[in-house]
C-alpha cells in the first residue's frame, strides 16, 4: 500500500528491533509527510522559498508486476540539476548484522534507518556517481539500463533480483519530478530538507526530513517533534511512501499502455 497509517507510539517489540537496526546502521533519517490539505500552510510555516528548489528527474526500473518490489530490490537512477545524475541498487527491510562482510565494508554501500511516526525500515544501498547524459540517453532509448550502474551495483543486483531477470530485462518507469529544498530553522540545531514528489496524474507528496547520526536518535526525534509542533504541523496524518506510489502509478500505466497498443484496430466497411 501507499499509504501508511500513523500509529500513537512504537510497541515494546518495535522499539528494541528500532534500536538494534540503529545501532548496525551507517545514519538515520527522520521523516515526515504532510498532509495535502496542509502543503501550503507547512511551506509557509517553515519559511520555504520554492525558488530555492532543485529539480530532479527519478526513473525507477522494475516489471510492470512491480516483480523486484515485491523481492524487495528497488534499482532507481536519477537526474540532478546542475549536479550530474546517480543511480543506487537499494535493499530493504535489510538487517544490518545480516549482510555479508564484503557487501558492508565497501565504500559504495550504505545502511540507513528510515524512521517515520509509527514506523520505520531498514535499508542498504550501493550507490554510484553518474555523468550529466547517462540517464537522459537510457530515459530517451539510446542506451541500456545496466549501463548506468557500476560491476559492483551490478553483482549486488545478481544476488538480491530473481534469478534470471537481468537489468536490461526491466521496464523504466517515470519519471517523477521532484522539487528539493535544504533549508535551516532557526532554534533548530539540524539542517532540514523537504521534498515535494509531483506525479503526473496530479497527486503530490511533501515530505520533511532531516539525518542524524544513529547515536542522535533519539535526541533528534524529540528536537524535530517539538520544532515541527510548535509551527503546527501535524504528525499524526498518514504517511505515504513515495518510492511505492511511484511504481505503483507508473506500473499501471505501463500496463494499460501495452493493452491500448495490442487492442486491434476496427477497420472501416467495405
Amino acid at each position: 500500500m501507499a499509504t501508511t497509517k500513523a500509529r500513537p507510539a512504537l510497541t515494546d517489540e518495535a522499539l528494541i528491533e528500532l534500536m538494534s537496526l540503529i545501532k548496525g546502521a551507517d545514519s538515520v533519517e527522520l521523516k515526515l509527510t504532510v498532509p495535502d490539505p496542509d502543503h501550503a500552510s507547512a511551506v509557509q510555516a517553515l519559511g520555504l522559498d520554492p525558488l530555492d528548489a532543485q529539480i530532479r528527474q527519478v526513473f525507477f526500473f522494475d516489471t510492470p508486476e512491480l516483480t523486484l518490489n515485491q523481492h524487495g530490490v528497488v534499482p532507481r537512477a536519477r537526474r540532478v540539476q546542475n549536479k550530474g545524475g546517480d543511480s543506487v541498487i537499494k535493499l530493504r527491510p535489510v538487517v544490518p548484522a545480516e549482510l555479508p562482510k564484503a557487501i558492508r565494508k565497501s565504500p559504495a554501500f550504505g545502511v540507513e534507518v528510515d524512521a517515520m511516526p509509527g514506523g520505520f525500515v531498514c535499508s542498504g544501498s550501493m550507490k554510484a556517481v553518474l555523468g550529466d547524459t547517462e540517464v537522459w540517453e537510457v530515459a530517451h532509448g539510446k542506451g541500456r539500463i545496466s549501463s548506468l550502474f557500476t560491476k559492483e551495483q551490478r553483482a549486488f543486483y545478481a544476488k538480491q533480483a530473481p534469478a534470471g531477470l537481468e537489468l536490461d530485462d526491466l521496464s523504466i518507469l517515470g519519471p517523477i519530478f521532484v522539487l528539493k529544498v535544504k533549508f535551516a530553522v532557526k532554534d533548530y540545531p539540524r539542517r532540514m530538507v523537504t521534498e515535494m514528489w509531483l506525479y503526473p496524474d496530479g497527486p503530490r507528496i511533501l515530505e520533511l526530513s532531516t539525518k542524524c547520526a544513529p547515536s542522535e536518535t533519539f535526541q533528534a526525534a524529540a528536537e524535530t517533534r517539538a520544532m515541527l509542533t510548535q509551527r503546527g504541523i501535524d504528525l499524526d496524518g498518514a504517511q505515504e511512501t513515495k518510492t511505492r506510489k511511484a511504481l505503483d502509478f507508473f506500473a499501471a500505466r505501463f500496463k494499460q499502455e501495452v493493452k491500448k497498443d495490442s487492442t486491434p484496430k476496427s477497420k472501416a466497411a467495405d
